[in-house]
């Protein structure tokens, strides 16, 4: 059974007897000595789609739920839904854009790595790996010689993220981005 501190983005758990998908969590680390460190917790139910905000303290235990994780493939947009390509069986799986808000600049076109979660039979949400290679699409010229200085600037994307990168990359370069802080890694 997780604990509240052990949980991240694409968990899933179960809070009063139904599966729910960890969205969005944010931690609250008190001033005061002793105070226990809060995680506010964005959730998404299973099966209704309704959001559940709570509160958790870092050793409250929460309940488990059998999670099959599956590699794969994001395929093109229909409507409102992402369709992902399930690598083994050629499964297709729609999900709501709005249950993977926070992961939309990171899923284009060619994306590897991605798990997708399935409870029950259902596919809840998708898990990204630690890293994406994504291509620059805009940013300003490079400039000769800064590889010797620290100095950045702001990078565009495919999918619309914006990241500050070094100022000797230009565009069409291909770049590592970690996906849980939005920041430049290295070249791909």
């Amino acid at each position: 059974m997780p604990k509240a501190s052990e949980l991240k983005r694409g968990s899933v758990v179960d809070i009063k007897g139904s599966a729910h998908v960890v969205i969005h969590i944010d931690v609250k680390s008190p001033s005061s000595r002793g105070a226990n460190t809060l995680y506010k917790i964005r959730f998404n139910d299973v099966r209704t789609k309704a959001k559940l905000d709570e509160t958790f303290k870092g050793d409250d235990i929460l309940g488990e739920v059998d999670v099959e994780r599956r590699k794969v493939q994001f395929s093109y947009i229909e409507d409102n839904f992402y369709v992902f390509m399930d690598e083994e069986d050629y499964n297709q799986y729609h999900l709501a854009k709005d249950m993977m808000e926070a992961q939309l600049p990171y899923v284009t076109e060619g994306s590897e790595g991605i798990l997708g979660l399935v409870v029950n039979g259902e596919f809840v949400a998708i898990e990204l790996p630690q890293s994406m290679v994504l291509e620059i699409t805009e940013c300003s010229p490079s400039i000769k010689g800064a590889s010797a200085s620290a100095r950045t600037k702001p990078a565009t994307f495919v999918s619309g993220l914006v990241v500050q990168v070094p100022e000797y990359l230009e565009v069409g370069e291909r770049v590592k981005v970690n996906t849980h802080e939005a920041r430049y890694m290295s070249r791909a």
